[in-house]
């Protein structure tokens, strides 16, 4: 069973900058698709970023420019470098991981999500 520990989140000014952290463990295979979800109080689940085993990504248009994933590999770890951070990124953010396409049933693995605040 594959676990999603996420690390980062913290209280930031606006303006500010934060990089989150995920370490997956439970395989020793490379996982395909990883990525960030984010859930502010009173809304829905929504993607952030997400990233392939081969690098290709895709973004929130309300973060394009400013954040950036990336990932290692070797390590199933998945990193969000958060940049010019607004009141409007405060939420948990969650980890995700799945082996097959998230596509159509979306991610199959998730983290208890990590805090992040950002602050006016």
């Amino acid at each position: 069973q594959v676990q999603l520990v996420e690390s980062g989140g913290d209280l930031v000014q606006t303006g500010g900058s934060l990089r989150l952290s995920c370490a997956a463990s439970g395989t020793r295979f490379v996982i395909n698709h990883m990525g960030w979800y984010r859930q502010a109080p009173g809304k829905q689940r929504e993607l952030v970023a997400v990233i392939t085993s081969g690098g290709s990504t895709n973004y929130a248009d309300s973060v394009k420019g400013r954040f950036t994933i990336s990932r290692d590999n070797a390590k199933n770890t998945v990193y969000l470098q958060m940049n010019s951070l607004k009141p409007e990124d405060t939420a948990v953010y969650y980890c995700a991981a799945s082996f097959r396409s998230p596509v159509k049933d979306g991610m199959d693995y998730w983290g208890k999500g990590t805090l992040v605040t950002v602050s006016s």
